[in-house]
């Protein structure tokens, strides 16, 4: 086999350990928060969408320096010290004493962490560009395979063992997921000739890759992305129960609808990422943006279900495009050996727009209700669409040698 598939099929696997472990204390975060109680007086309510913010926002602002020290350092050890930091710091959320405790190790974990930008930097530094749609979307089936089945086991783990215990099992996940890095794959890295010999300069970095045609373009259709996505997220549950007639079961129901339109993104990355390869990722990335835009608008006419269920799943198909497709596209605009700067900033900027979703949300069911949420979903897929349609430069990757050769131990 090919050696750059074989760490490629490895990293999916450590995407898949690391994103079932992060994801599968989002079910009881908030119960937790409730269960370690204040020492400052601050509501309940407060602290628990701090915890939530504080992660994201400290994420926003440091993963762009991560980027930039792996263009000078491989990205291989910002792998590793995002999933070993991570196993540490989720370890010690699982002996917190109080909401405000918990808050501060989760902005210590948007410090240290960042495994998807870091593991998204080393594919995208060993795999020949042509090929960066196919082995971009496979991480995507990694990511949301993990997604889909964190919570499942996390909310197991929760009610079985306690919340502490859920805290230890995602820290060994983690940890598992850095050894395969550490003692699995080789690095040989060779720093850009403009790196060696100084310090990092992070504010050229990041205007030199900003600078490139179609970058900043690419960067935004990211936050829209983003934005969409996790504006409806926190609501779903709300918005279920609006449709049912009793109240058992929502949980249930709701976990259902979001591991079916996981499942279906998971699907769409791996056919649409090579489909991207072959047609062009800006075709690709048009077409999933208005398709989304398409399923999303009549969601907030539903009447039942079922009807949410179908819609979530043809969405989830269509956004499930959209997520490889960019990724590529930075591939595609960008030079070789600034890979971590890349995603690095990627990173940030999907951060950000996480960190303004739910407030966004908050505003628009407060403002319009709960069914706005869904038109106002499809009309931000359509602005990313036309604006990917109008400023992203056509044309096709060209095939760049990777600054960067990575190597799977034996």
């Amino acid at each position: 086999m090919i050696t750059w598939k074989r760490t490629l099929y490895l990293l999916v696997f450590v995407q898949l350990v690391s994103a079932i472990g992060m994801s599968s204390i989002f079910p009881f975060l908030p119960l937790y928060v409730e269960s370690l109680g204040s020492t400052t007086g601050l509501s309940i309510e407060v602290l628990a969408g701090l915890v939530f913010s504080a992660q994201a926002f400290a994420m926003m602002v440091a993963a762009p320096f991560w980027g930039a020290l792996a263009d000078r350092y491989g990205r291989k050890p910002m792998v590793v010290r995002a999933t070993l930091g991570g196993a540490i710091i989720v370890a010690l959320m699982g002996f917190a004493q109080s909401a405000e405790q918990l808050v501060a190790l989760r902005a210590v974990q948007g410090l240290v962490t960042g495994v998807i930008s870091a593991i998204t930097a080393l594919v995208a530094s060993i795999v020949p560009r042509e090929r960066a749609g196919y082995a971009l979307g496979l991480l995507q089936v990694g990511l949301w395979g993990g997604i889909s089945v964190g919570p499942l086991l996390g909310g197991a783990a929760a009610d079985l063992l306690g919340f502490r215990a859920a805290f230890l099992l995602t820290a060994a996940l983690l940890a598992v997921a850095g050894m395969v890095v550490w003692r699995m794959i080789d690095e040989h890295f060779s720093p850009l000739p403009s790196a060696v010999g100084r310090r990092p300069n992070f504010l050229g970095a990041w205007q030199h890759v900003v600078s490139m045609p179609g970058v900043s373009s690419t960067y935004l259709a990211r936050f829209l992305n983003e934005l969409a996505r996790n504006v409806v997220m926190p609501f779903t549950p709300l918005f279920v129960a609006s449709l049912m007639t009793r109240e058992a079961g929502i949980a249930t129901i709701t976990g259902v609808i979001t591991a079916l339109s996981a499942l279906a993104g998971t699907i769409a990355a791996v056919y649409l990422g090579r489909l991207g390869d072959r047609v062009g990722h800006k075709r690709v990335l048009i077409a999933s943006a208005a398709g989304a835009a398409l399923f999303y608008f009549p969601q907030s006419a539903v009447n039942a279900v079922w009807q949410l269920l179908v819609l979530q799943a043809l969405t989830g198909f269509a956004a499930g495009g959209v997520m490889p497709t960019l990724s590529a596209l930075l591939a595609t605009y960008t030079d070789p050996g600034e890979e971590g700067a890349v995603y690095g900033l990627e990173a940030a900027i999907m951060s950000a727009a996480r960190a303004a979703a739910p407030l966004a949300g908050a505003a628009l069911v407060g403002w319009f209700g709960l069914r706005a949420l869904f038109t106002s979903t499809g009309i931000i897929f359509l602005v990313l669409a036309l604006a990917a349609a109008r400023r992203l430069p056509s044309g096709r990757a060209v095939r760049r040698a990777p600054a960067t050769t990575v190597t799977t131990a034996r």
